[in-house]
């Protein structure tokens, strides 16, 4: 279960550090761009993205098939967008794509509970005592989404001071579980735990998966303890850059999760 989920998040991050997947891919050769133009194509079942008419192969030797064709077409876009070489972190949404149909499609379930696990101890729940205006950040930030748990999901969660663990009710972690489990679809999946591991937050991912917030909402609210420090005393060229990096990555998988309801 566990290669599984290293898998979901080496193969679509590679490095969850921009800076080390940049130093990482220098130390490979980037192989030459070997195809003239990338289409999205019509299969049965649902839609394959063609490289000179030849379609797309995961590295598991499985074909590309996506349900919808824009979902296909984000995949599309990003080999299109490859220059003379094809640059790998600059195509998230290949990457977690080759990920579910090779890993998660295997055994989705694997993936539905590491996301049960970090809502048992969510970003969301872990309050600062002070100083008051970083209090308030959080409540603002966070509480309509912990309402929306509660009311929405009927998941009542309590909150804690500090990073003492504070063990949350069962009840409210099977009612999240029988959530994911309404719909728990391999890519679905796959886009809602890159979303929990890149802020920390099942309970953030899955109100955007709902549609209560979006994404660049999310991202602020999973960076409100971060953003607060940058307030006060500066903000680290390399963490920002690493930042930048994450929230691409955040981004890329809410574009498949919303590109795979379009028709």
């Amino acid at each position: 279960m566990r290669d599984i989920l290293n898998d979901l998040e080496s193969s679509f991050l590679s490095d969850p550090d921009p800076m080390k997947r940049a130093q990482r891919q220098m130390r490979q050769p980037r192989p030459k761009r070997f195809y003239k133009e990338a289409r999205v194509g019509q299969a049965e079942g649902g839609f394959t993205v063609h490289l000179d008419g030849k379609p797309i192969l995961t590295p598991g030797r499985a074909v590309v098939l996506l349900a919808t064709e824009p979902a296909a077409g984000l995949v599309a876009e990003e080999f299109e967008r490859q220059q003379d070489e094809i640059d790998p972190p600059t195509m998230p949404v290949t990457r977690l794509v080759n990920t579910t149909i090779d890993g998660v499609a295997r055994e989705p379930d694997a993936v539905l509970e590491d996301i049960l696990r970090y809502a048992s101890s969510d970003l969301l729940c872990y309050r600062a005592a002070g100083p008051e205006r970083l209090v308030a950040l959080q409540s603002e930030a966070w509480d309509p989404v912990l309402d929306w748990a509660r009311n929405g999901l009927g998941a009542r969660l309590y909150l804690a001071e500090g990073v003492i663990h504070v063990e949350q009710p069962r009840e409210a972690i099977a009612a999240i579980g029988v959530h994911l489990r309404m719909a728990a679809e391999p890519f679905r999946l796959a886009c809602l735990h890159v979303m929990t591991t890149l802020t920390g937050s099942a309970l953030l991912a899955l109100a955007v998966d709902a549609g209560e917030i979006n994404v660049e909402q999310a991202w602020k609210a999973a960076h409100v303890d971060e953003d607060w420090t940058i307030e006060h005393w500066g903000e680290d060229a390399e963490a920002a850059a690493a930042r930048r990096g994450r929230q691409r990555d955040m981004v890329a998988a809410h574009a498949l999760l919303t590109a795979l309801r379009q028709d």
